[in-house]
Formats: structure tokens, C-alpha cells, sequence
């Protein structure tokens, strides 16, 4: 059988149990070999830069998934110039020698309802399946409705026909993820409140002693819930 490449691209500004739910949702479903995540150098869906850098949020990725068999983090957008293009990196990955049939790009319901407006579009559609993980408060069928021209691509996980063969497919994959998002985890970090139960701690600890997002290091000995000083 043919090997299968799971990718999960994002800012990951900073990356969160959410992604990592997604990636593993991904992977059980449609028995990926490998995962590899994506950190963005410019996403070009995203009005405002990230708040960490480059270097930091690769660091935050491989902190994340370390001592997860099969998954790796690459730089490959965070090198190339100008916007983090999903076709440009599909590209990249096929002259690794993956075909796209073995390419499988992770994505939320939330981001796929949004897939119209992507650079060559709809083109990009050929160069992978698109694997569209259901997320808290948009669920599976409220995102194909959003682009009902797609229906035809449209598979269910566990339908051979999506999953296999020459052509590509969009393949829905029912989950539960955890409803986080990066703009809540900013938020509690810069209010000096725990992020512990929203991402790994060895996460959590890098941004605390980088101050990270308006982190501030824990103060030995003292209360961290009357302090506010920690992540």
C-alpha cells in the first residue's frame, strides 16, 4: 500500500490541544503514516503578523509534538518569501515525490467554509485530498453548504472511493476537538491566568520564559493565582 502524508498548516500562533485533536482525528480516520505540520511565514488569510516569531513558533510546534511517533514539524513556509500559498507548499511536497493522492492537507470545517477565496482555487483541490475535521460551532454540513459547487468531491471517511486511487477527494471526518482557539489562548496568557489545560506544558513553559504573548515568569514560592505571573 502506498504511504499516506498527513499536513496541517497554520500559524500556530501558538499551537493549542485544538491542532493537535485535528491531527489525530486526521490520522485515526484515514490511517496516515506520517503528520507533518506546517508553521505560516505570512498567512495570507490573516490581516494581522503573528505576535511570536517565526522562530518561536517552530519551536512551540516542536515542543508540542515531541515524542509523538509519526509527527514532524517542517520550515518549508516559514523560508519561502511572500504568503504561505497551501498550492505553493502541495507543490513543494509532490516534488518530494508524493503524489497527491497520498497527500492528505488537514483542515477545520471553520477554515474549509472559507476555501473559495484561497490562492488557485479551484485548482488547489487537485493537488491533495482535503480531509476537513468538524469544529466546535461550524459543523460538517453547515461548511459544504457554504460551497455547495464541491459536492460531487465531497467522501465521507471510510468511503474507499475519497480515500483512494488516482483522484482526489474533500473528506469529512466527524470529531470532537476541543473548543480552543489562539485568540483565547493570547488572551488568558496576557491576563496572567493558566494555559495548562489548553496545550502541552512543555509549550507553556517555553512561552513563559521567553514572556511570550505578555507572559510573565512564575516568581518561585508565591501564588501564581494571586500574583497573575504565570501562564
Amino acid at each position: 500500500m502506498m504511504r499516506r502524508l498527513g499536513l496541517l498548516g497554520g500559524t500556530f500562533d501558538p499551537i493549542h490541544y485544538g491542532h493537535l485533536d485535528a491531527a489525530a482525528a486526521a490520522r485515526r480516520a484515514l490511517a496516515l503514516d506520517e503528520i507533518r505540520l506546517l508553521p505560516s511565514h505570512d498567512p495570507p488569510h490573516r490581516t494581522a503578523q503573528p505576535r511570536a516569531t517565526s522562530f518561536h513558533r517552530f519551536a512551540l510546534v516542536a515542543l508540542a509534538i515531541d515524542g509523538l511517533d509519526g509527527y514532524s514539524v517542517s520550515d518549508t513556509e516559514l523560508v519561502r518569501e511572500g504568503p504561505s500559498y497551501t498550492i505553493d507548499t502541495l507543490r513543494t511536497v509532490h516534488l518530494e515525490g508524493w503524489q497527491p493522492s497520498q497527500v492528505f492537507f488537514i483542515l477545520g470545517s471553520d477554515a474549509f467554509a472559507e476555501i473559495a477565496s484561497w490562492h488557485a482555487f479551484p485548482e488547489v483541490l487537485d493537488a491533495a485530498h482535503f480531509v476537513v475535521i468538524a469544529r466546535p460551532g461550524l459543523g460538517l454540513n453547515a461548511a459544504i453548504e457554504r460551497v455547495p459547487a464541491l459536492g460531487p468531491r465531497v467522501r465521507r471517511a471510510g468511503d474507499s472511493e475519497g480515500e483512494s486511487g488516482e483522484k482526489t477527494a474533500i473528506i469529512l471526518v466527524e470529531a470532537r476537538t476541543r473548543d480552543i482557539s489562539s485568540t483565547t489562548v493570547r488572551a488568558r496568557i496576557a491576563a496572567g491566568d493558566r494555559v495548562d489545560d489548553l496545550m502541552p506544558s512543555t509549550v507553556a513553559r517555553h512561552i513563559r520564559a521567553h514572556h511570550l504573548y505578555g507572559a510573565v515568569s512564575e516568581l518561585h514560592g508565591q501564588d501564581t493565582r494571586s500574583t497573575r505571573q504565570s501562564v
